[in-house]
């Protein structure tokens, strides 16, 4: 009897050591691991400080930048653009309105009662940001107006004041997705669920821009830029990463790179060349 019971001591103290050794092997896997949760978002800098949009904010707000381009705006209509759709729609593409009116729809919460257009013409981003831009050029010194004066010249908003308070957030993002500010506008992203398609990028790219001299080929759109309008597709790209599968971006010396997210790094890329790369298949 004494035998037995020193014998179940004895595998009661070993299942005790066994079972404290996972618990600590469990502690250790916890306790070391560095894959933090991801918080997705996109920053542009203004002086010292960085501004800061959703992915999906970012992605409009490179549309309404490229559209500007296109037209051969300067970069003051984008701010002015920008600052407005996130005053009006948070910069999303809403399919109801809020208290500009009932009718109210889309970027700009343009009225179809207002003669702005169908309600589907108003919810196509591309048709809504040009109509913004129609009704800016008209206005004489617009560029030398302030936000506020502006935007309300346009929208003729019941809160005309509120427009000032995203002039910063506009003119970071505007800088950066004009090509003004270069390798300045990165995105912190989870790495993608799905494979990219290079014929998508391309088509997307042509959406905003117009017709650009690019060649989608491989994991890959190449596209022949120089100088700012460069920095504006090769920004566009990280714009657009989460909803493209986009993988990296390189032009100018300049690299920006989805894994890790550490931004903009320098690197052999040449001028004259967006090289756009997409996610291979799992």
């Amino acid at each position: 009897m004494a035998n037995a019971r020193r014998v179940r001591r004895a595998l009661t103290v070993l299942v005790a050591l066994a079972l404290a050794g996972v618990g600590i092997y469990i502690t250790s896997l916890v306790l070391n691991r560095n894959d933090k949760p991801i918080v997705e978002g996109c920053t542009a800098p203004l002086g010292d400080a960085q501004q800061q949009l959703a992915t999906d904010q970012t992605a409009n707000a490179s549309l309404i930048a490229a559209i500007s381009i296109r037209r051969g705006l300067p970069p003051r209509a984008a701010t002015i653009a920008i600052a407005t759709a996130l005053q009006e729609s948070k910069l999303r593409n809403l399919s109801y309105g809020d208290s500009a009116g009932p009718d109210s729809r889309g970027l700009f919460q343009q009225r179809p009662s207002q003669g702005w257009g169908t309600e589907a013409q108003i919810m196509d981003p591309e048709y809504a940001t040009n109509a913004f831009y129609d009704g800016l050029v008209k206005i004489s010194g617009y560029q030398d107006l302030s936000i506020t004066e502006a935007a309300q010249k346009v929208q003729r908003s019941g809160f005309p004041e509120a427009y000032a308070q995203h002039e910063d957030t506009g003119r970071a993002f505007a800088s950066a997705l004009t090509g003004q500010s270069q390798a300045a506008l990165t995105c912190t992203l989870r790495k993608p669920d799905a494979a990219g398609d290079p014929s998508a990028v391309k088509s997307q790219l042509t959406r905003a821009f117009g017709a650009l001299p690019a060649t989608a080929g491989g994991r890959s759109v190449t596209v022949r830029a120089q100088g700012t309008e460069g920095w504006s597709v090769a920004q566009w790209a990280v714009a657009n990463a989460k909803q493209l599968a986009i993988t990296q971006v390189d032009y100018s010396g300049h690299s920006w790179i989805r894994d890790g997210n550490k931004g903009w790094t320098d690197s052999a890329s040449p001028e004259g060349t967006v090289t756009v790369t997409v996610a291979a298949a799992p």
